[in-house]
């Protein structure tokens, strides 16, 4: 697999940039992405990604660039006035950890990151939809801007064809029905506010229609606002074409198994595509492949026009992938040196051949279940409150969680 310069060099591939949460996922993608975004316990769309704090994110960069990746951390909450003074410590503190760039939209934030000498990224937050906007922001010290999720393809050529600054696109993940992910449904419903990280999610409530006589409207769907998740691995050569320099997915709230999977599946297409071997055949295997991870149903955006009915996943509102994680237990030891682990089976038993993944913050496996040992005896099967022992192909760790992959309805 060529590193990054070579990905770079050859052929003009995109970058690929994968959200992460933690090392976990870090670990998840460090083979197939080049670079990653993440943020910390505040100052992020993603409040609930609070495993980055001020005290271990230099750490956490010094992993992503001993991996070779670009860490990229997203300051891009609205800022309010008593937010500056902290807003400065962080900056200061991303500075001092040498984050790769700063993604923000929010004017203070830009201008406090200029002046820690940081790379500048302009959000998605910031809607740009056009050459003139891209400068501008150019002037105020930025690099690069994550373009709105509203353009289209031909649009973004038409930048593009204007300006030489650096565009990145998402490509891969949930879809806001807001613009550009500005969103105040939360706050207006709940008092939790989108723009600052506290997103509640109503656009996945189920919903119902009345008229203005109070007459409920038959409807074929309920969940009315529930957008399909973003998948462009079918349009990866046009994307190429367009002259866009990053590929984004969104995801830092999704899991190891999910940003391993689609980091693999985006840098096998891109890869294709740089080697000219990519079909759209392959591409949508890959696609299948991806939807076995959780996802709400795919679409294109808004990248061949505005999207209607088939943009939107109104019979259901979450995960509609076939493959279902059920809990089994905890890890309470590893064993390095037969590579074992003991398990406590909290919530379900499981048998040889199961296919299983151990996770926790620092660690992340799949595999199948090949050996089961109960009170020092090798057995097929174990039963829910068993303390067992098997072997594992990595290291784990105390409290890591175990669950057992399947098929709905088979488990």
């Amino acid at each position: 697999m060529p590193d990054i310069k070579e990905r770079k060099e050859q052929h003009n591939i995109p970058e690929l940039v994968m959200g992460v949460r933690d090392l976990a996922s870090l670990r998840a993608c460090k083979d197939h992405a080049d670079a990653v975004y993440f943020s910390i316990d505040r100052f992020s769309l993603r409040s609930r990604a609070n495993d980055l704090t001020p005290d271990n994110v230099a750490d956490f960069v010094e992993q992503v660039h001993e991996y070779g990746l670009r860490g990229y951390l997203a300051v891009n909450s609205v800022i309010y006035p008593h937010d500056l003074r902290e807003l400065g410590s962080v900056l200061e503190t991303a500075a001092s950890a040498e984050v790769d760039a700063i993604i923000a939209w929010d004017p203070a934030t830009i201008m406090q990151a200029a002046e820690h000498d940081l790379r500048i990224h302009i959000s998605t937050q910031a809607n740009v939809s056009n050459q003139q906007s891209a400068e501008f922001y150019r002037s105020m010290g930025a690099g690069r801007v994550v373009l709105a999720r509203e353009l289209g393809l031909e649009q973004i050529k038409e930048i593009r064809a204007h300006t030489d600054m650096e565009l990145e696109v998402f490509v891969h993940g949930a879809m806001c029905q807001a613009i550009s992910g500005r969103c105040y449904l939360s706050a207006y419903l709940l008092g939790k506010s989108g723009n600052c990280g506290e997103c509640s999610q109503p656009c996945r409530w189920e919903w119902s229609l009345h008229s203005d006589r109070g007459e409920k409207v038959d409807l074929k769907g309920k969940y009315l606002l529930n957008a399909k998740d973003l998948c462009m691995i079918e349009h990866i050569p046009e994307l190429i074409e367009a002259g866009i320099n990053a590929f984004k997915v969104e995801g830092r709230l999704r899991g190891p198994g999910y940003t391993s999977t689609v980091s693999k599946c985006y840098r096998k297409a891109m890869d294709d595509c740089r080697n000219g071997t990519y079909t759209r055949e392959a591409a949508g295997m890959l696609k299948e492949e991806m939807g076995r991870q959780y996802n709400r149903g795919f679409s294109t955006g808004c990248y061949f026009g505005i999207p209607g009915p088939e943009g939107l996943a109104c019979d259901q509102s979450m995960n509609v992938s076939p493959v279902q994680k059920q809990a089994v237990g905890i890890v309470l030891n590893y064993y390095p040196k037969s590579s074992a682990a003991s398990l406590k089976l909290t919530e379900q038993g499981i048998e040889l051949g199961d296919r299983i993944v151990i996770q926790g913050s620092t660690t992340y496996i799949e595999q199948e279940v090949s050996s089961i040992v109960r009170d020092g005896e090798n057995v097929k099967a174990a039963e829910s409150g068993e303390d067992i022992g098997i072997e594992v192909v990595d290291v784990v760790r105390k409290n890591d969680r175990v669950f057992r992959l399947g098929r709905k309805g088979k488990l």
